[in-house]
């Protein structure tokens, strides 16, 4: 079902996502309705990962709809989120569009191109300002996060946060969970040729759950040198 969602449009690739049971979540409709695909890929709205150079690819729209529809409970205006392997910039400003305007929504990407190209990808979409000023894309090694803007947690005392990582890690990724403040989550692909997504919750205590949710293919965490060389 989930490879079924492509659309002719945007508005009809996220209602085919709604209508397959993928999203559900109000909000998540509507920021994913806010944040036209066609400023991120060159074919925006069939449900499939698709390459945007330099080794790397954008994730299947079904897939955005699970990590956001999965998260949404996090992400409220005022929240801060980090996401990881952030690509051409289309996750990140979905989930600025769900923080902003008082959160911020970082990205951080490897490959100095495409983090180039997200910020001009923002800056070219029909985003609301508002959204836009709470995108921030830093070009860094996503592995150790991003200690800058950390801890990644609410800015009200009832609000979490989260990190979203958009590759997948072979060990269970202990710098990043560092990084997230309690209570909070992490949504992330983790294996290596067997590879599921896991959903980490930190509660107020700081005590670790681990929620195995679905078997995934995605491109690895890798070293800067080994991703655009293929």
């Amino acid at each position: 079902m989930a490879w079924r969602c492509s659309g002719s449009s945007n508005e009809e690739l996220i209602d085919n996502l709604k209508d397959s049971g993928i999203i559900s979540n109000e909000r998540v409709i509507s920021a994913m309705k806010s944040v036209d695909r066609k400023y991120y890929t060159s074919s925006p709205y069939i449900d499939s990962p698709q390459s945007i150079g330099y080794g790397a690819t954008i994730s299947a729209p079904h897939m955005h709809g699970y990590a956001l529809e999965y998260l949404a409970d996090y992400l409220k205006p005022g929240n801060k989120v980090l996401d990881v392997g952030s690509g051409s910039g289309y996750l990140t400003a979905c989930m600025a569009a769900m923080v902003a305007p008082e959160g911020k929504a970082v990205g951080i990407e490897h490959v100095p191109q495409l983090a180039e190209m997200s910020n001009k990808n923002i800056n070219k979409s029909n985003l609301d300002p508002s959204i836009k000023k709470s995108i921030k894309i830093i070009c860094g090694d996503g592995r150790l996060g991003y200690k800058e803007d950390s801890p990644y947690d609410c800015m009200q005392v009832f609000k979490i946060s989260f990190l979203h990582v958009g590759a997948a890690s072979p060990v269970e990724p202990k710098m990043i969970l560092d990084q997230l403040k309690s209570p909070g989550r992490l949504f992330i692909p983790v294996g290596d040729y067997s590879q599921e997504i896991l959903m980490y919750t930190k509660d107020s205590s700081g005590k670790i759950t681990k929620e195995p949710l679905m078997g995934v293919i995605y491109v690895p965490l890798t070293d800067l040198d080994q991703q655009i060389s293929k």
